[in-house]
């Protein structure tokens, strides 16, 4: 039921009351104070979900600087340097190649998951109190953004009442897969456009719908429909553009079974709903087209993706497993999928039982109907190009195969497309306990307790954190200033690399105001300008990261002595450093020594000026 039918069954006892004439006062009143309610419980209702993400991610909060996501530190790592490089905008200091990083290449921020229009609008927050706190910031707001989202959706768009809603809601915001992305993937976690872009097709629809018989009030509805559609895509691309692969693939599947059971309101509504699409697609691509040829043809841009769709493959076993880190899971699990970021399919046998149940209860329901067509295409794409069981690679071809040779496309992980079916589960659920809530009788009872006793075993648990080590007080009392000019390169030691990004946090407590050497980041790196995770290493960070890895100090020949001077220069560095508290720093000090000469102490650091 549409929110404008509900005002009209809403409208409907008032007038009748008074013979079609205004309400009376008290009935007007009455109205109001139920109004009010209605507010009141929303608002309860979002601020419920802002308490439980504040909860998930409480062991942030301390220190945001000082903890970490124990789980991934590495990328939330990764996500600081991008908020602070991010950040940089409010400044006049951005671009979309950053020079921040990969000194003197650079980083192509379009290639990378680097969430600009999150950095950018949240840059105020990092400039005064630091990436970190953002970072913490986000990651809970994210969760609860989506949930809230989600609930008005369903509130505004399906008539649903609010404890309906509410299940719904936050089974989106806070269910297994998403809240595995919590761990540091903010630019999987922020979905709270997504149903801003399904009210806006469906707005689009149903203006499509009235146009041949409203005329130009319908017209002026297509078009504002598409105006807002391509606003928010075009957002949603400086967010994360997985996200919004995700939700077009999965809204073009539902459209085609939603038209399949509606047929006659696809030939009533398909002319001007396509125009209205080409409308919105052409008005986005205005402001897309340079950002998109940037990342895959600009400087430091890929055109393939690097990660294998046959290690990043749901096993089928996943999906009726509980996550580890929700209440009935267990870390036993964990052998099932690649990481603990990665828990999109465990939804839990008992999420699973109790939608099927309301899919089949609901199944003359066209957006039902919908619903199961896209969660099947959705769920089969995630087990990739062969079908896994329980760890075992069984050769039986998966869907995704069709996708291998799709440009683009075929780079994405095949596992993530799980992350489309809890929103298409909880609407099904949604409609469930919604329709049993308004039956009355057991009904009204046993379906909602039925969704929340599934809904339970599958509630997270607060996010793992733990300390980390503090950066060096050469950085955060500013002493690199007289070390390095802001702009210039900065070459921590070791240099930092995928696996070990730590020096990337040195820049994040200086706001990015100094570049480094190599770093964590996807660009152009692999066998023939392919795409790979960080770049190849100069001869010297090599030997330096060998001394840091076993802490033997080995001689240093006149050869490495020139090739040290050869790559300092080609990293145009002013200075390279040493934190005092690294791991074999003497022996790393003594083979920096035979490199570039004596060192300076400065604070708890070591510099040479090469």
């Amino acid at each position: 039921m549409s929110s404008a039918a509900c005002a009209d069954q809403d409208a409907g006892p008032d007038r009748e009351a008074t013979g079609g004439l205004p309400p009376a006062p008290d009935s007007r009143r009455t109205r109001l104070l139920a109004a009010a309610h209605r507010n009141r419980v929303h608002l309860l209702v979002g601020l419920g979900f802002l308490v439980l993400a504040g909860a998930l991610t409480h062991g942030l909060w301390p220190d945001p600087s000082g903890r970490v996501l124990a789980l991934n530190p590495e990328d939330q790592t990764l996500y600081e340097w991008f908020l602070a490089v991010d950040s940089r905008a409010l400044l006049g200091d951005f671009s979309l190649l950053s020079d921040r990083l990969n000194a003197p290449d650079g980083v192509n921020l379009m290639a990378n998951t680097t969430v600009i229009a999150l950095g950018v609008v949240f840059a105020p927050v990092t400039l005064v109190f630091g990436a970190p706190t953002t970072f913490a910031l986000l990651a809970a707001l994210n969760l609860a953004g989506t949930a809230i989202a989600w609930y008005a959706l369903y509130v505004r768009l399906l008539g649903a009442g609010r404890l309906a809603a509410a299940l719904g809601g936050g089974l989106c915001g806070f269910g297994p897969g998403i809240v595995s992305q919590t761990n540091s993937h903010l630019h999987m976690t922020a979905q709270w456009l997504v149903p801003v872009i399904i009210w806006l097709v469906v707005r689009m629809i149903r203006a499509a719908d009235r146009a041949p018989h409203a005329g130009g009030g319908a017209d002026r509805r297509l078009v504002t429909s598409a105006l807002g559609l391509a606003v928010v895509v075009t957002v949603q691309v400086f967010v994360g553009e997985e996200v919004l692969f995700l939700a077009a693939l999965t809204l073009a599947v539902m459209t085609v079974a939603y038209a399949v059971a509606e047929r006659r309101l696809a030939r009533r509504a398909f002319p001007a709903f396509a125009a209205g699409m080409l409308l919105a697609t052409g008005l986005a691509l205005v402001v897309l087209a340079y950002p998109l040829w940037f990342q895959f043809a600009g400087p430091q841009g890929v055109a393939d993706g690097m990660f294998s769709p046959y290690y990043f493959s749901a096993d089928l076993t996943s999906w009726w497993t509980f996550s580890p880190l929700s209440l009935a899971g267990d870390d036993t699990a964990a052998r099932l999928t690649t990481g603990p970021a990665e828990y999109n399919t465990f939804l839990g046998w008992p999420l699973l039982l109790v939608g099927a149940a309301g899919a089949i209860w609901l199944r003359r329901q066209p957006l039902v109907v919908a619903c199961v067509a896209g969660a099947l295409v959705m769920g089969a794409l995630s087990l990739g190009p062969d079908v896994v069981v329980d760890g075992t690679r069984t050769g039986v071809p998966g869907p995704f195969r069709f996708l291998l040779d799709v440009p683009v496309v075929d780079g994405a992980l095949p596992m993530r497309f799980a992350l489309a079916v809890l929103p298409l589960l909880a609407t099904v659920l949604v409609l469930a306990v919604d329709r049993a809530w308004r039956a009355g009788g057991r009904a009204r009872v046993v379906v909602p307790a039925a969704v929340v006793a599934a809904l339970l075993p599958a509630a997270p648990t607060p996010l793992a954190t733990e300390d980390r080590p503090p950066v060096p007080e050469f950085i955060t009392a500013g002493h690199w200033r007289d070390c390095v000019r802001p702009g210039g390169v900065l070459v921590p030691v070791p240099a930092p690399t995928p696996r070990e990004p730590w020096p990337m946090r040195w820049a994040v407590a200086a706001d990015a105001a100094f570049a480094l050497p190599e770093g964590f980041f996807i660009g152009p790196y692999g066998r023939d300008g392919t795409a790979a995770m960080g770049t190849y290493k100069q001869p010297t960070s090599a030997l330096l990261a060998e001394v840091a890895r076993h802490g033997e100090q080995p001689v240093v020949s006149e050869g490495q002595r020139r090739q040290a001077a050869r790559d300092a220069e080609f990293w145009n560095a002013s200075c390279v450093v040493l934190a005092a508290n690294e791991r074999h720093a003497e022996s790393l000090r003594g083979t920096l020594e035979q490199l570039y000469g004596p060192a300076t102490r400065v604070a708890d650091a070591w510099i040479w000026r090469p």
